[in-house]
């Protein structure tokens, strides 16, 4: 049977044999590599996402000596600082303040009135693509699309746009497991270059405000006048940028990956185009882009009969969980006409993604634009896998059109 290994280039190819095995010998499992408790099963990662008893900080009710962790590294602390002060890694009272923010720019409304853009940029990129008979449809297509809707939201110029996304790589290596010390480095200066730029920003939008998100969060106050720190700012914009594109970016990919092989699948797709809204969904399950989710168990829990401490760490396993055949009728297979499909891509509960409505609206666009525009795509050569496993994506996916 296969093994849980994150550092196993077999198992980061594949890690759903695994799941699989992890599912059928229980619910909960240590494991030791990682000082984790692994959570396999669709019901419990569901439920816990929801328990109070578990937090994506401790910090709000203990130190790091009382909770029986070493604090980060002083050299890390241009990371941690950036990282810390965004609601992902926030728990309520702050979480509540700055999502009720921040949700101000993500109304149906607003969302709704981004859809022209969205799909006359899908639309230029894929054209772009076709014209030069093929490319790399990573570089080409999955990632300057939601980069652009986010920096357009965000207010950045077009001219400033080149290091967001290598930023954004470098800072999202320290989610994987045990980041080396070259990764911490890199995710270091990409944090302090990266709020030193927000903070030119938000001083240029402070003296000369426009109809942009950034402008917003500096005017935003709710009936207590509970403005945001600047450093609450950076950290909500870095946060907006990173997780507004990276799923989407990884989604794409390992998305007509899955595509291409299932050639039978793409083929029903291209035949009927209604089916988009369906397949984005059954996309986002079958492949899922992130991998892995941690949480702090802030009180004693007990799962199947074994309790898990305060202080200890849950890795909710969102691959696994996509996959639980006790919640989708043969999980193995891409069905992209899939209606009862529950899956937890976007999280649940406090955490649930602010912005899975922009991220659907993407994925639709770009899907159709591809369909559409590029009705005779194909894989030009197999892709390579990132080595990455709590961030599943492929280094590139060359096609021609």
């Amino acid at each position: 049977m296969a093994a849980f290994d994150p550092w196993d280039p077999a198992f980061v190819a594949d890690p759903y044999p695994a799941y699989a095995g992890l599912r059928a010998r229980g619910r909960v499992h240590y494991f030791e590599p990682t000082g984790q408790w692994l959570v396999p099963r669709h019901a419990d990662v569901s439920a816990l996402l929801r328990d109070r008893r578990l937090g994506r900080t401790y910090r709000h009710r203990f130190s790091h000596e009382e909770f029986g962790r070493t604090p980060p590294p002083p050299e890390h602390e241009p990371f941690h600082t950036l990282n810390d002060h965004g609601m992902l890694d926030l728990e309520p009272p702050d979480h509540t303040r700055i999502r009720r923010l921040v949700s101000k720019a993500f109304t149906p409304r607003t969302v709704e009135r981004l859809q022209p853009y969205v799909r006359r940029l899908a639309a230029d990129l894929v054209d772009r693509l076709v014209a030069a008979g093929g490319g790399d449809l990573l570089t080409d297509v999955a990632e300057p699309l939601p980069v652009a809707v986010i920096a357009e939201m965000l207010g950045i110029p077009e001219s400033d746009r080149a290091p967001l996304r290598p930023w954004s790589a470098d800072i999202c290596g320290m989610y994987e497991l045990h980041p080396s010390e070259e990764t911490a480095a890199k995710a270091v200066r990409a944090s302090v270059e990266f709020s030193d730029y927000l903070r030119g920003l938000i001083a240029a939008r402070r003296a000369d405000p426009g109809d942009d998100l950034v402008s917003g969060l500096i005017a935003a106050h709710d009936e207590d006048d509970d403005r945001l720190t600047e450093q609450e700012m950076i950290s909500t914009c870095v946060l907006l940028l990173n997780a507004g594109h990276e799923a989407t970016v990884n989604a794409t990919v390992n998305g007509w990956h899955a595509l291409f092989d299932n050639p039978g699948r793409l083929a029903a797709l291209r035949a009927d185009h209604s089916l988009v809204p369906t397949a984005v969904e059954e996309l986002m399950r079958y492949d899922t882009p992130l991998q892995l989710f941690e949480r702090w168990v802030l009180d004693d829990i007990e799962i199947d009969g074994t309790t898990i401490p305060r202080g200890a760490e849950i890795a909710l396993l969102f691959g696994s969980a996509n996959h639980d055949p006790a919640v989708f009728t043969d999980p193995g297979r891409l069905d992209l006409a899939r209606r009862d499909n529950p899956h937890i891509s976007f999280s649940a509960g406090l955490h649930y993604c602010v912005g899975a409505p922009l991220a659907r609206i993407e994925l639709a666009a770009s899907l159709t634009a591809l369909l559409e525009r590029a009705p005779t795509l194909t894989l030009a050569a197999e892709p390579e896998r990132k080595p990455t496993f709590v961030i599943r994506g492929l280094r590139g996916l060359h096609v021609e059109a």
